[in-house]
């Protein structure tokens, strides 16, 4: 964090609570809180997909005024297993089970809607979720947008960027042979999840370096030194290379054809102009079908949320929707829940829970990741979660009496927060 960020952004804050999250299927997801336990509730969602969450973070928004929700998704950041792990089963990691994960949250949390601030792939999530839960969205703040169309991953890993930084480009592609050249993701998925530590660590540097390089206009050295950690570099790599794999999960263009189910969300977009890892194309897409969200482009920025044309910018944002302390939560039409085929080819490892609550939570079926081609379709879901109390720091508070709660949640016991 620079001087000049130190002046836009708030002072920074420690959580006032922390825990993790049993979600199922061997996963345990850090969440924390920090901000007024009596505020507006926000989710802050990280991109990557792997990237994690930084304290920095709980910073764009107005403490005193916040409730401020972290947490780091499956197998990023202190969420386990961790990614880098060679062992790590990246199967139960989609969007859906993210999004899953995000509605386990809340009701765990008692929070009956909440602001959704996502960036880079954090659009992205921010939008599936929005879409597919738009009565649990007060506002949505998204920044660098980004869909996972073919032709935005296309442009940053298989050459359309290397235009802009051919030297960089040069190293990105070194660690892969001339001949499997033409199709980078998938040449990189096969090196990324050998079992041998002397090919998937160099592979999953080669790929952070690349984009850590490429994030912001100018260049910063020490971004790109704290992605290129070679644990954190690894898990990076390998979830955002799986996700790349299948598309997200998505249907080609289906962020931005699934618009009407958000557009009565008040939302602001905001863009670097010289974004070369998400282009403005996107955004500039997003805004088309979407007019009704405020759509500020900055100048003289490119990607990332530090550089401060950009923090500036979403801090605006989320100061405007802080103005509006009102909650007006629409009854939700019932979740069609599908039944999947039966799938004998994994099964989840089971969390020792003792009879849980079933919880209305949809978690999606595993995917076989060793499989180099994208999936055709759209994963199916079941029900399935099982939310863990949130034990909070002092025993006079109850999260479930604040103005924001959600009426309908009944607390589950189960294991404790650490």
């Amino acid at each position: 964090m620079n001087e000049q960020l130190d002046e836009i952004l708030y002072p920074p804050i420690e959580p006032y609570e922390s825990g993790e999250l049993i979600v199922g299927d061997g996963h345990r997801v850090y969440w924390e809180q920090s901000g007024n336990p009596e505020g507006k509730p926000v989710v802050f969602l990280h991109g990557g997909p792997g990237a994690g969450t930084s304290p920095w973070h709980r910073r764009f928004f107005d403490p005193e005024r916040y409730r401020i929700v972290l947490f780091d998704q499956r197998g990023s950041g202190r969420s386990t297993p961790h990614a880098s792990d060679p062992r790590a089963d990246l199967r139960y990691n989609t969007t859906w089970h993210l999004v899953a994960d995000m509605e386990l949250l809340r009701r765990n949390l008692a929070i009956a809607a909440w602001q959704v601030f996502g960036g880079s792939w954090g659009s992205a999530l921010a939008l599936a979720y929005a879409e597919a839960h738009p009565h649990r969205v007060t506002e949505l703040v998204l920044r660098g947008i980004f869909t996972l169309r073919r032709h935005e991953l296309e442009w940053f890993y298989e050459g359309g960027a290397s235009v802009i930084f051919p030297d960089l480009w040069e190293d990105f592609i070194a660690p892969i042979p001339v001949l499997e050249r033409s199709r980078l993701i998938e040449a990189y998925h096969r090196r990324l999840f050998d079992p041998d530590p002397g090919v998937h660590i160099p592979a999953g540097v080669a790929w952070s370096r690349w984009e850590a390089s490429t994030l912001t206009l100018l260049a910063d050295d020490s971004l790109v030194e704290e992605m290129t950690d070679p644990a954190a570099a690894t898990a990076f790599a390998r979830i955002e290379n799986h996700y790349f794999m299948h598309g997200g999960w998505f249907e080609e263009g289906q962020l931005i054809d699934g618009v009407d189910a958000v557009r009565g969300i008040p939302a602001v977009i905001v863009q670097g102009r010289y974004d070369v890892c998400t282009p403005i194309m996107t955004a500039w897409d997003l805004h088309r079908a979407w007019p009704e969200a405020e759509f500020v482009v900055v100048p003289d920025a490119s990607h990332s949320a530090s550089e401060p044309g950009i923090a500036r910018a979403l801090r605006a944002a989320t100061d405007g929707f802080a103005r509006d302390m009102s909650i007006d939560v629409a009854e939700p039409e019932p979740d069609e829940v599908r039944e999947p085929e039966p799938d004998d080819s994994a099964e989840a490892e089971p969390d020792e829970v003792a009879e849980p609550e079933p919880a209305d939570v949809a978690t999606p079926e595993p995917v076989d990741d060793a499989q180099p081609e994208p999936a055709a379709e759209a994963v199916e879901t079941v029900a399935a979660g099982v939310p863990q109390p949130a034990a909070h720091n002092d025993p006079d508070h109850d999260p479930w009496s604040n103005p924001w709660a959600d009426p309908e949640h009944e607390r589950v016991d189960g294991k404790s927060d650490r």
